[in-house]
C-alpha cells in the first residue's frame, strides 16, 4: 500500500525531468535509457530499495530517492531558463499525480463506494496523494541539490548559484540530519496534510459526495 505508490511517484518524477529536458534540447536521458517509466531504470539500491523496505519492516521514518536523471544544461537552448523548467517538472509531475489520485478518490466514493474493490482504491488513492505531495513539497525546498535549489537559481546571480552548487554535499548532509532528527518532517508535514485534505475534500465536492 505504501511502497508501490512510492516507486510510481519516484519514477514519474524522474521521467518528467528527462522528458522536459529532451523537449528543450537535451537528449541525455533518452540516450541513456532513462526516458522511461520502468522502475528498474531509476532504482537506486539504497534510496529506492533498502531504506524504504527497512522503514516498512521496522517502523522507521519513510525516506528514499531514485537515481537522478542526468541533464546536460549545455544542450539546452537557454541553459538557465531550461534548467528552471527541467527542475520544476519533477515536483510538478508529483502534484499532477496527486490531483489525479484525489479525483480517483472522489469518483470511487461517489459512484463505487459499495463495490468490493472500493475500500482498496480509496486507501490507495489517499496514500498516493500524501506520497506525491510529500515528494513535491520536499523537492521544492530551495536548497541544492533538490529541485527547489535549481528552480530558485533562476532568480539569483550566476556567481551565487555557483557557490551554492559547490556546497551541495554539505546541504545534503544537513538535509539528512534534519530528516533523522525529525526537523524535516516538521517543515513539510503541515502543508502536505493540509493540502491533501483540501484536495480530497475538493474532489468529494466536485463529484457531489459530500
Amino acid at each position: 500500500m505504501f511502497l508501490i505508490p512510492f516507486l510510481l511517484a519516484l519514477c514519474f518524477h524522474e521521467y518528467a525531468h528527462g522528458w522536459v529536458a529532451n523537449k528543450l534540447g537535451d537528449p541525455t536521458a533518452r540516450m541513456l535509457g532513462r526516458l522511461t517509466l520502468n522502475p528498474v531504470a531509476h532504482a537506486d539500491m539504497l534510496g529506492t530499495i533498502i531504506l524504504p523496505i527497512l522503514a516498512i519492516t521496522t517502523g522507521a521514518p519513510f525516506f528514499g530517492w531514485a537515481k537522478p536523471v542526468p541533464v546536460n544544461a549545455d544542450n539546452l537552448k537557454n541553459p538557465k531558463v531550461g534548467m528552471f523548467w527541467v527542475a520544476l517538472a519533477g515536483p510538478g509531475s508529483n502534484i499532477l499525480l496527486a490531483i489525479i489520485a484525489a479525483f480517483t478518490f472522489g469518483i470511487t466514493v461517489r459512484f463505487f463506494e459499495t463495490a468490493t474493490f472500493a475500500k482498496a482504491i480509496i486507501e490507495f488513492s489517499k496514500t498516493f496523494v500524501l506520497i506525491n505531495l510529500s515528494l513535491a513539497f520536499f523537492n521544492l525546498l530551495p536548497i541544492h541539490p533538490l529541485d527547489g535549489g535549481k528552480i530558485f537559481a533562476i532568480f539569483l546571480p550566476d556567481r551565487v548559484n555557483q557557490k551554492l552548487e559547490e556546497h551541495q554535499t554539505t546541504f545534503s548532509i544537513l538535509l539528512l540530519l534534519l530528516f533523522m532528527t525529525g526537523g524535516l518532517a516538521t517543515v513539510i508535514y503541515t502543508p502536505v496534510v493540509q493540502t491533501a485534505q483540501f484536495m480530497l475534500r475538493g474532489s468529494l465536492s466536485v463529484f457531489g459526495a459530500l
